[in-house]
């Protein structure tokens, strides 16, 4: 009889489910997908019937459902800490309390009533880091390796370290909140006028335009690292352990005044805070890295935790660090808590064996809800979308391809969702790295987003190391590295190119064209590498014909959604998209689509739309 395990993380930051069966992992996604609410933190439960409507089951066949951390450690670490500050900090407190007297103590009660009278199985509460510990190793291609977890904060720790081999692992040491490297990259986040757990990953955008000059201030003032990695927060800047913010007036003052308002003009104090923070992490990264590899002896690592989506650090931790090999859970964050609730238990509780494989177990991370091209047809006919239905493949990938040479912004919806934040070729939106303007044309008339933000190249595996400077024998099939484009398809900037570099004005530093592929090419020379091989299906395919048409093996990969949104997951969110945005065509399953050939929204939908736009 076949052993199912559902893992879910929620209440936190990006709630998601996922599904084991005998090891094997079957189905995951982040609630966000179908509540269209941005990182939405509730009980996942229309990602818990995903799950099981794609394996196949129902609620009374499962015999275990595994959520990601233990509540009650948790909420003992709440009190310990307010208790600790008290009378500072009360107001923190008292918007807590309700949430976890209605909502977080009775978790139990609220999956039970989740999946209906027909589940009648165990509920396990695992740790915390001991899930994103699981979510590294078990879906790894490695049958021991050490383990390495950092983020904001679990029950207690904050980052761990231990070793896996086989179907076990093991955490050795942790450090323990508030001492967190998560909290004190998203202090910087919110100090610079971003929002936290979602804005860090724009905070590590924008610091190669600036210098870090401030890192010396930082290991001073904020931060005791020891040469083994271990840390210490001066405490004394900080409010997130018992207050409403993350810094308070004397962080402010150690840095020249109050932190930037989201909107306001970003000035080179916060370039080069951004800088500075960047750095300092990717320092804490390689003296965790080095100290866990003389402790432990191996040469494998997996990593895992919110800390573990900067890509710029990992690409550094690979270049420099002491690890031959480096694997990154793809969904990092709370999300991949899920996979790794559900992981543990299979292979340490039901002690089920795992089965190593030579790329990895992550099935591409492409384990979200699937359309069937009737589906996608019945959709787009009720929708009024005037498309045409290619029924051979080669004829579908060379007209999307000629779309993308001509300098087309496409629409791509293939397959299974991916698992995790990135967009991996299946619900993406694709450009040439080629065109000089496409940089700013995506991101402002279709993104919607900050014109500094730069796009990923997707590029095909084995010809990757042609044009970026990856280790030897490294791929990134999840997006999670950041390397320098090489030497010969850099430009050298001319007078005008380095007074624009000089420019208060992002946009005009952005816009400067810095290679031979200026829409994926960042300010200082680097890229955030997408490596695409047979395990990409379609998309794989795509960029073959695209080099077959044009001798350029990439192209820009971003996901399929607008600021402030979700990542598409239908296909009339795909039409919604492509109809209210500046996207020129759209190609779902094996249906194309161009924009001159549609019905053009009204003023008041068009309107409807962009109000929908957040901060984020």
């Amino acid at each position: 009889m076949s052993r199912a395990v559902l893992g879910i993380s929620a209440f936190y930051h990006d709630s998601a489910a996922a599904l084991a069966v005998d090891g094997e992992i079957i189905a995951a996604a982040q609630e966000e997908r179908w509540t269209r609410v941005r990182h939405d933190a509730a009980l996942p439960a229309h990602a818990m019937h995903f799950c099981l409507s794609k394996a196949g089951l129902t609620a009374k066949d499962l015999e275990w459902v595994a959520f990601f951390e233990k509540p009650l450690r948790r909420f003992d670490r709440l009190l310990e800490s307010h208790f600790a500050g008290a009378p500072r900090g009360f107001g923190a407190f008292r918007k807590a309390i309700p949430l976890w007297l209605n909502e977080k103590l009775h978790i139990p009660r609220a999956i039970r009533r989740a999946l209906g009278k027909d589940f009648t199985g165990n509920l396990v509460f695992t740790e915390h880091h001991e899930a994103h510990a699981a979510s590294a190793f078990f879906p790894s291609p490695f049958e021991r390796a050490a383990i390495l977890t950092m983020d904001g904060s679990g029950e207690w720790a904050t980052t761990t370290w231990g070793t896996g081999e086989g179907r076990t692992l093991s955490l050795q040491q942790q450090l323990s909140f508030p001492h967190s490297l998560g909290l004190l990259y998203s202090a910087f986040t919110s100090f610079c006028g971003f929002r936290v757990n979602s804005g860090e990953y724009k905070l590590m955008g924008l610091a190669p335009y600036g210098k870090p000059r401030f890192s010396k201030l930082i290991l001073e003032r904020l931060l005791h690292l020891r040469d083994d990695g271990s840390y210490r927060l001066a405490m004394d800047f900080f409010d997130f352990a018992t207050g409403l913010t993350m810094t308070n007036a004397k962080f402010a003052a150690l840095f020249g005044g109050p932190g930037r308002s989201p909107e306001a003009p970003i000035t080179e104090r916060e370039l080069d805070l951004a800088a500075s923070i960047q750095w300092v992490t990717e320092e804490v990264v390689l003296r965790l890295a080095r100290h866990v590899a003389a402790r432990t002896g191996m040469e494998n690592l997996c990593l895992a935790g919110g800390v573990a989506l900067n890509c710029v650090a990992n690409g550094r931790l690979l270049r420099e660090g002491p690890f031959k090999h480096v694997w990154i859970q793809p969904a990092a964050g709370d999300a991949g808590g899920a996979l790794g609730a559900a992981l543990l238990t299979q292979h340490q509780l039901l002690e089920i064996e795992r089965e190593v494989r030579p790329v990895d177990s992550q099935r591409g991370s492409l384990l979200g809800p699937a359309y069937s091209n009737d589906d996608i047809v019945t959709a787009l006919t009720a929708l009024g979308a005037r498309f045409r239905k290619l029924e051979v493949e080669a004829e579908l990938l060379a007209q999307t391809a000629a779309l993308l040479a001509a300098g087309n912004v496409v629409g791509w919806f293939q397959g299974a969702m991916e698992y995790g934040p990135r967009a991996l070729g299946n619900r993406s939106i694709l450009g040439d790295a080629r065109a000089a303007a496409m940089q700013s044309v995506m991101n402002l008339k279709i993104k919607h987003r900050e014109s500094f933000r730069p796009f990923a190249p997707a590029v095909l595996a084995e010809h990757a190391h042609d044009y970026f400077d990856l280790p030897p024998g490294v791929d990134s099939p999840y997006m999670l590295l950041v390397a320098q484009v090489k030497q010969q398809h850099l430009r050298v900037l001319d007078e005008a190119d380095q007074q624009a570099m000089r420019d208060p004005d992002l946009c005009k530093r952005a816009n400067v064209v810095r290679s031979a592929f200026p829409g994926i090419t960042h300010v200082d020379g680097s890229a955030r590498i997408q490596t695409v091989d047979a395990r990409h299906g379609r998309f794989h395919r795509l960029l073959e014909a695209f080099n077959d048409l044009t001798g350029c093996p990439m192209l820009i990969n971003t996901s399929f959604n607008v600021r402030g949104e979700p990542i598409v997951n239908t296909p009339a969110e795909a039409w919604s998209c492509f109809q209210s945005t500046e996207l020129d065509a759209l190609v779902i399953g094996d249906c194309v689509m161009l924009k001159s050939e549609q019905s053009p929204l009204s003023a008041e939908a068009r309107e409807k739309h962009l109000a929908r736009f957040t901060l984020d």
